[in-house]
Parts: structure tokens; C-alpha cells; sequence
């Protein structure tokens, strides 16, 4: 009994004593890094939001420099030359995702084709991605399902618009617009506004689980970094990790099922998971079922999200600066008309538009840190040794407001993308990553983002809803929200209305 409450007494101790000798023994020419405590490493240095306080450290130990959380070491990068040496030199060695509790369980043991080890299985997985799922061609077949969606939008936009402006929540709208869009896309189902082809006791349980996908990305689980709390459940995480792993996986594995039972249905035949499960016919262990779950979790957290944030902060920077409004609305005026509203493929012919939209993933990087990168070997970024088994994390945000690489950083100014010097600048920016593992979804946002923001410029005119102006304060998270929603007032413009019905 006695050696039994010893060894209880002992086993913390000496688990702490071997960490601070583990800690204590860095490696020589690593970069430069703030002082660090016993044990939790910088932890303390931590401060919501991330991507501002390392900003703050870098600007005082430079723009590659070393974190200690716990056991694990980070190297942060702040710039762009750092940057691009971590993904054309390093690339490969790069090209790994650190290995952290919710990879395990949400990204199916690390399977998915954002957490996936750089190798084979992650190579068919992109294949997957880029061919059968995110190509042109496939984008282009389900088109209509973004027309429709953004249609709808208008259309609730336009209600009792046509005489004087009302105020409307952009956030709420943006998030659903953007998850039915996936999900139609996905499964051929729709779970949010009016006209549901489904049960609502259905949609309302999804409408529930999906916010949980994409509020995933924000938990964090304390046993990653100092592994002896791993003994604990510290405030019930890995419970509920473990309990939205099931859920998620029966909602996904549910979808499959539906879609082998209802075969040949014509509401589902463009559906993404129709054609996953058309090729897993012939290719059964490419395709497994376990592939397409982990494949549409991925394309739930990655492709919902941050495209409605991106709107949010659009529209909030165009009525914060009423005159960059004014120019893109002339600009669809003078290309498009008002004969006809903007169809997706007239976005590539509005430059305006595009910068626009350019200046706003600059000024506001919804993934202001991107994904996380680990180094699989030794390697070197600017001079300085990074041990394998290092996070590697870019400061994209920081990026993107660096006073060398941009003029007057702090301002909204689409204009730094227009002509011939625009192109120079275009290439400063990553909102999507860079290298092998940069975001193969891109071309799915920009569509998304162009063709709503242009039919949201043309139909309607748009006003703050008092003299002040917005709000910009950002939120904490993976990515990047407004703390206070987006409301605006809105009207159907009066050139619009034969195009808008008010029904």
C-alpha cells in the first residue's frame, strides 16, 4: 500500500523532471526564441488572437523564430522570402502534418487529405481531390447548384427591398449560403432556408452537427503538449471529440447508405458522393467508404467556412470604403448591363471585382496561420537549423501587412492589384498555401466568392446601418470571424427590379 501512494507521488515528478531535461537540451543554431519557463515552455506567451501575438514576438526576435509549447517545438515563419524557401527547398520536407490528438480522431487516424503523412496514400488522395472532385470539369457540371443557391439569396435579400433598405445579418446568410452549396455539392441535399426536399427534424439535426464540423478545427487538446495531462480528460475534451467523431462518422456514413439505396435518382446523380461511389464499382480499394467519409469531412471543415468569412469581411471593407463599392458596381454596370444578371463565367471579365477580392484575403486571411506543416528530417529556413519532428507554422497574416512588401499595409486599396504592377503583387500573397499541400479547394472559393459577391454588387445598393463604421475587430479561432456579425441595410437597385421579382 505504502509503495503504491510512492509510486503515485513519484511517477508526476519524475515525469516533469525527465520533460525539463527533455526541453532543456535544444539543439545549437536553432532560431531565435523569447525566454521560456519550466516545463510549459511559452506557453505563457500565448494571447488570442494567435496570429497577432506572434506578430508582436516576431517583430522583437525576428521573422523566423523558435516556440516551445510543452514538448513540442514550432518554428513560426513572418515572411515571404522564409516562406517560399519553406515550400521550394524544403517542400518535401515539409510536406508533413504534425500528428496532434484531433488528427487521430477527427481526420480518421490521420487519413484525410489534410492530415495524411506526406506518401503515397496522401498522392492518390490529392489525385482524388483534383480530378475527380475539385476539376474544372466537375465544377463546371455542378454550377447550377451554386446559381440556385445564390439565386435564393437574392431572393430573401429582395423581400419587401424594392421601396426603402432594411437591415439584414450577412454572417447568418453567408454560412448558410455557403454549407448548402457544399452540401448539395456533396450529397445533393440542402439543409438550410425554405424549400427543403427533406424532414425538418432531419435537417435541424445536421444543421446542428455540421456547426460542430466546423467548430472542430478551433478545439485543442492540452495532452498534445504536455503529455502527462493525457492521464486526465482536462474539461471533458476528448470525451466530446470522441463523441463528435461517432456522430460525424454516422452522419457521413449515412449519406453513402442513402445514396446506394436510392441509385439512379436523378436529384443525386451529380452528387460528389454519386461519383465516388461510381468509380468505387470498378476501383473498390482506391475508393473505399472510408476514403469518402474522410474526403467530405475535409470538404465540410476546409470549404464552408472560410468562404463565408471572406464575404463577411468583402462586404464589411467595400461599406467601410463606399467609393470601392461605387467603382465595382459601375465596372458590372459598364460590362454586364442591366438586361441580364452576372453569370459565373462573366467573373474573370471583372477585374475590379477581383481585386476586390484579392485585397480583402490579403487584409483579412481568414486562415491567418494556415495548416500546420512537420518537418519529416533536419533541415535548414534562413540559415538556421529546424530538428525533424518541428512544427512548422506560417504567418500568413503577418505576411500580408508587412510594410516592405506592401504600401501603406494597414488600408483597404484594391487598387495595388490592378495592371501590370498588380500581377508582381498578386504573387505576395498565399491565403490558400503554398507548395504540394497548398488548398486544392481555391478555385471552388474564388467561383463561390465571385459570382455571389458580383450578383450582390449589381442587385442591390448597399448602406451601413448608422454613420460609424464597422466594426473590424477579428475573433480567435483557426480562422478568422468578425466579433460583431455583419449587419447592413438593403435595397433592390431601381434598374434591378425587372430582374428581381419580389417573390
Amino acid at each position: 500500500m505504502e509503495n503504491t501512494i510512492l509510486y503515485a507521488v513519484l511517477l508526476p515528478v519524475l515525469s516533469l523532471v525527465i520533460l525539463y531535461f527533455f526541453i532543456t537540451r535544444e539543439p545549437k543554431n536553432l532560431p531565435p526564441s523569447p525566454h521560456s519557463l519550466p516545463i510549459i515552455g511559452h506557453l505563457h506567451h500565448l494571447k488570442l488572437p494567435l496570429n497577432r501575438t506572434l506578430l508582436s514576438l516576431s517583430t522583437k526576435y525576428g521573422p523566423i523564430m523558435t516556440l516551445r509549447f510543452g514538448v513540442r517545438r514550432f518554428v513560426v515563419v513572418s515572411s515571404l522570402p522564409l516562406a517560399e524557401e519553406c515550400f521550394t527547398k524544403n517542400d518535401i520536407v515539409l510536406a508533413n502534418r504534425p500528428k496532434l490528438y484531433m488528427g487521430k480522431h477527427l481526420g480518421y487516424n490521420y487519413t484525410t487529405l489534410i492530415s495524411a503523412p506526406y506518401g503515397d496514400h496522401w498522392r492518390n488522395l490529392r489525385k482524388i481531390a483534383t480530378i475527380e472532385v475539385l476539376s474544372s470539369h466537375r465544377l463546371n457540371l455542378l454550377s447550377h447548384v451554386r446559381r440556385d443557391e445564390i439565386w435564393r439569396l437574392m431572393l430573401r435579400l429582395a423581400r419587401g427591398r424594392f421601396q426603402s433598405h432594411h437591415r439584414v445579418e450577412l454572417k447568418t446568410l453567408f454560412s448558410e449560403l455557403t454549407f448548402n452549396i457544399m452540401m448539395r455539392m456533396i450529397a445533393g441535399k440542402r439543409y438550410y432556408g425554405e424549400g427543403l426536399t427533406i424532414d425538418e427534424t432531419e435537417a435541424r439535426e445536421a444543421r446542428k452537427l455540421i456547426k460542430q464540423i466546423v467548430g472542430s478545427g478551433g478545439i485543442s487538446y492540452v495532452g498534445d503538449f504536455l503529455p502527462i495531462l493525457k492521464l486526465v480528460d482536462y474539461n471533458g475534451v476528448k470525451k466530446r471529440v470522441v463523441e463528435l467523431k461517432e456522430k460525424i462518422d454516422a452522419f457521413i456514413q449515412g449519406l453513402i447508405n442513402e445514396h446506394r439505396r436510392k441509385k439512379g435518382d436523378p436529384e443525386l446523380a451529380d452528387s460528389m458522393i454519386s461519383h465516388l461511389l461510381h468509380l468505387q464499382e470498378s476501383q473498390p480499394e482506391d475508393y473505399s467508404d472510408f476514403m469518402i467519409k474522410g474526403l467530405v469531412f475535409v470538404l465540410l471543415v476546409a470549404g464552408t467556412d472560410t468562404s463565408s468569412l471572406t464575404l463577411e469581411w468583402i462586404m464589411a471593407n467595400l461599406l467601410n470604403n463606399p467609393e470601392k463599392l461605387e467603382k465595382a458596381q459601375n465596372e458590372i454596370d459598364s460590362i454586364i448591363g442591366h438586361d441580364r444578371l452576372v453569370e459565373e463565367s462573366d467573373v474573370s471579365n471583372l477585374p475590379y471585382l477581383q481585386c476586390i477580392i484579392l485585397e480583402t484575403l490579403r487584409l483579412n486571411t481568414t486562415a491567418p496561420l494556415l495548416v500546420p506543416h512537420a518537418s519529416s528530417a533536419d533541415c535548414t529556413i534562413g540559415g538556421y537549423f529546424v530538428p525533424r519532428d518541428t512544427i512548422v507554422m506560417v504567418n500568413a497574416w503577418a505576411i500580408h501587412r508587412d510594410c516592405e512588401l506592401w504600401e501603406d499595409p494597414l488600408s483597404f486599396k484594391p487598387e495595388r492589384f490592378e495592371g501590370n504592377g498588380g500581377e508582381k503583387q498578386r504573387k505576395l500573397i498565399l491565403p490558400f498555401g503554398l507548395g504540394r499541400r497548398a488548398c486544392p479547394g481555391a478555385a471552388l472559393a474564388q467561383r463561390v466568392m465571385g459570382w455571389t459577391l458580383s450578383l450582390l454588387i449589381q442587385g442591390f445598393d448597399w448602406k451601413r446601418v448608422s454613420e460609424e463604421k464597422i466594426d473590424m475587430t477579428e475573433g480567435p479561432g483557426t480562422t478568422m470571424p468578425k466579433v460583431v456579425p455583419l449587419e447592413l441595410m438593403c435595397k433592390v437597385r431601381p434598374c434591378m427590379k425587372k430582374l428581381i421579382p419580389k417573390d
